[in-house]
């Protein structure tokens, strides 16, 4: 058996969020577009007794998390092993996080998605990323693309996915809050302030990523939880105004939020709005990345 996997798995922002009507289990129909950053988490993976599974985080937010079997990465863990009736499973998880925790950037599904190809790797079971990803998809909706990674149009509760093509790189700075948002509560929102919408992405969205006109695809950003988030957390609306006045091209809400993605068309447009971004009080901390870039993956 393998004696050790590390594994890196990035962040997500969604460059389109469109909320539809409920189905019968209560969950909302979705449209998005999603986008893989290299704002890493990373998982280790080592072997345990038979049996018992063990796990710690380290680095951001880690205080907050649970480590029994309500987090997604240890039921990522068990989830594999029963279904692969691996009968001498044990392991030893510690998660290094830079992701932030309930900064609707996908940190929780990212974590399970780096134990599902840990564990995979550990155990020696073999078993395909398309594989995993219907794993993935038992134990949130976003698991499967932290599994896919780079670009991809998610549908249906967000884990039905096609890769989109897209040229270039994009360059995103991030504004993290003093707070966090929980996912329910912002749908919730939704539901109280808006009725639902069509779930159809924008087109001008999909042929800008494919022709790699950053502007067209900052133009053509779209959250339909933007607003219950600014309505829970009213700094998010400053915080927005302050990116696209430093310069951004485009600006988001990261998923339910609070974080907010800006797009910039050059690392140096990149940098002053990070600049102006973090002198903003309303804003905890400020982080620069890339996209796309792969999902889930072993490394050395």
């Amino acid at each position: 058996m393998t004696t050790a996997v590390r594994v890196r798995v990035p962040a997500k922002v969604n460059l389109a969020l469109r909320v539809g009507a409920t189905d019968p289990e209560g969950y909302h129909e979705l449209g998005t577009v999603f986008q893989a950053l290299s704002l890493y988490d990373e998982v280790t993976a080592e072997p345990e007794e038979p049996g018992r599974f063990r796990l710690a985080f380290r680095g951001e937010g880690a205080a907050f998390l649970p480590t029994d079997d309500t987090n997604l990465a240890m039921r990522a863990a068990k989830l594999l092993a029963r279904t692969h009736d691996v009968a001498d499973a044990g392991v030893q998880l510690l998660v290094r996080k830079r992701i932030p925790v309930a900064g609707g950037m996908a940190g929780g599904s990212a974590d399970a998605a780096a134990v599902l190809v840990a564990c995979n790797e550990l155990w020696g079971l073999g078993a395909t990323t398309a594989e995993l990803m219907e794993l993935g998809s038992q134990l949130g909706a976003d698991v499967p693309f932290m599994l896919l990674g780079n670009t991809a149009h998610g549908w249906g509760r967000g884990d039905r996915l096609t890769p989109l093509t897209t040229a270039g790189t994009y360059h995103w700075t991030l504004a993290l809050s003093h707070g966090g948002l929980s996912t329910p509560t912002v749908f919730k929102e939704f539901d109280r302030l808006s009725e639902p919408r069509p779930t159809d992405i924008p087109a001008e969205l999909i042929a800008a990523l494919a022709a790699g006109d950053v502007a067209a695809v900052g133009a053509a950003l779209v959250n339909d939880l933007a607003e219950p988030a600014v309505a829970l957390l009213p700094t998010l609306s400053s915080t927005l105004e302050i990116g696209l006045q430093a310069g951004a091209v485009g600006a988001v809400v990261s998923g339910s939020g609070p974080s907010c993605a800006f797009l910039s068309s050059t690392p140096e447009s990149a940098a002053l709005v990070a600049e102006a971004l973090t002198v903003f009080s309303g804003v905890r901390a400020v982080r620069s990345a890339t996209g796309p870039v792969p999902g889930a993956e072993v490394v050395d």
